[in-house]
């Protein structure tokens, strides 16, 4: 049995890794930064949508087509939000689509940035303003951003890293995003009150600024990587079909389960944060005290997730591959459910939803992204970012009204479920697992010192 590795040694190992592939300390900033931002404005997206407010959060004319119906717009507000989400994300997917075909990778990834950086300049406008209904388009850009920002992120590493390289260094550049997570809700905390929330959208688009810098430090990497693998064409446009994305979906085998495998992890996700959002509005009836049972969740969270992905993802990875990272965490929630369906504690949900996201954020995540370093840029750039916009808000969107409609039942139908939706969540990456098997190996030499 080996020695185990001391907190010098993994020091020593990070060292080494920086030293061998110089791309990564941009790939950490980059990463880093985008999370960063994305966290600083998470907050405000998080206190739109629990905003008794409904002026602030939805459109005039939507207040009003609910209530001359005779319903409550309050009580549909994530149904909503999700609804439209999932409609955006659609009308978006060939808009996308049409960017990747047309324009080369060092035209449309900086677009990408800079049109997020140029709404945040409005919001800033519209959120000092006070304008009715910013909530609701807020809440949209976050969901957006969120997606097609880090689904591009994710798609630029496999063009810079080999498989063997994305094994070892993954977890550390995701590490590096853990601590922009951190990062994020510090700097809210600590600046919100001073600076009110129009000025924090200055904030997250500085960040989103550097982001555009490391970005345009990588490229020369990924140009490198593209010749060494024989691909010549890594700065022309792809070309094809706009929904090219989704008809590669319907085709290949791997990418139909790796859609169903972000379909359940989504499901096992929402299923719990509903649930958990309707426990908190029994019990903690003052905003005061749901908004610090959210902040310790959030912070358990990231704080798991850094532990994880410095301590477990490399090696789980690197000596046993993606299986594990997509079943593994898979088995955890089943337990967690079936524990919340024997007893539904506040503290045993917030248990379980930490292990939810931080088994996504460690290791689904890398394990799933490590996969698109073997295949074709039109599978990354195209079938990738439909699996993490189109089919992600689609799952969002049907898990949302199931869960409305099996919480008539009760809690320990809404677990029950979860146990089911797990049990098929595992069942999925073990085919991912499967199919992968059956794509070339790409990366040759030693595995990497990082």
């Amino acid at each position: 049995m080996s020695p185990p590795v001391t907190a010098p040694g993994r020091l020593a190992r990070l060292r080494a890794a920086l030293r061998d592939s110089p791309p990564l300390l941009w790939a950490f900033l980059y990463f880093f930064c985008l999370l960063s931002g994305y966290y600083v404005l998470r907050p405000v997206r998080d206190a739109m949508a629990a905003s008794a407010d409904v002026q602030a959060v939805f459109p005039p004319l939507l207040v009003e087509a609910f209530a001359s119906r005779g319903l409550d717009l309050a009580g549909f507000v994530l149904q909503v939000l999700f609804t439209a989400t999932f409609l955006i994300m659609l009308a978006l997917q060939p808009v996308y689509g049409a960017l990747v075909s047309r324009f080369p990778r060092r035209v449309f990834l900086p677009v990408i940035y800079l049109f997020f950086i140029v709404t945040l300049l409005l919001f800033r406008l519209v959120f000092d303003a006070g304008l009715p209904g910013r909530g609701m388009v807020f809440y949209l850009w976050i969901a957006v951003f969120n997606l097609f920002a880090v689904a591009v992120f994710w798609s630029f590493m496999a063009d810079i890293f080999e498989t063997r390289e994305a094994h070892a260094y993954y977890g550390y550049i995701g590490a590096a995003g853990t601590l922009g997570a951190i990062c994020g809700p510090v700097l809210t905390r600590a600046l919100v009150e001073r600076i009110g929330i129009a000025d924090l959208m200055l904030v997250a688009a500085g960040f989103l600024v550097l982001c555009v810098v490391a970005l345009l430090r990588l490229r020369r990497w990924a140009r490198e990587r593209e010749q060494a693998r024989g691909q010549h064409d890594a700065e022309q446009p792809l070309g094809g079909e706009i929904l090219g994305g989704l008809r590669l979906i319907a085709r290949e085998p791997l990418l139909r389960w790796m859609a169903v495998l972000v379909v359940l992890g989504v499901g096992v996700g929402t299923l719990l944060y509903n649930e958990q959002l309707a426990l908190v509005r029994r019990l903690f009836p003052d905003p005061r005290e749901a908004t610090a049972y959210f902040a310790n969740i959030d912070l358990a969270v990231n704080a798991l997730t850094l532990l994880t992905q410095v301590f477990v993802t490399r090696r789980v990875l690197l000596r046993y591959g993606i299986a594990p990272a997509l079943i593994v965490p898979a088995a955890l929630v089943f337990l967690g459910y079936a524990a919340l369906a024997a007893s539904p504690l506040p503290l045993l949900l917030a248990v379980a939803q930490v292990v939810v996201r931080s088994g996504e954020f460690a290791l689904h995540k890398p394990a799933r992204e490590s996969v698109y370093t073997r295949v074709a840029r039109e599978w990354r750039y195209k079938a990738g970012a439909a699996i993490d916009t189109v089919v992600y808000r689609g799952a969002d969107l049907t898990f949302v009204w199931v869960h409305k409609l099996v919480s008539g039942l009760g809690s320990s139908a809404v677990f029950g479920l979860g146990m089911l939706v797990s049990l098929g969540l595992a069942a999925s990456g073990y085919r991912v697992w499967r199919e992968q098997r059956c794509l070339p190996v790409r990366a040759s030499g030693p595995v990497p010192s990082g």
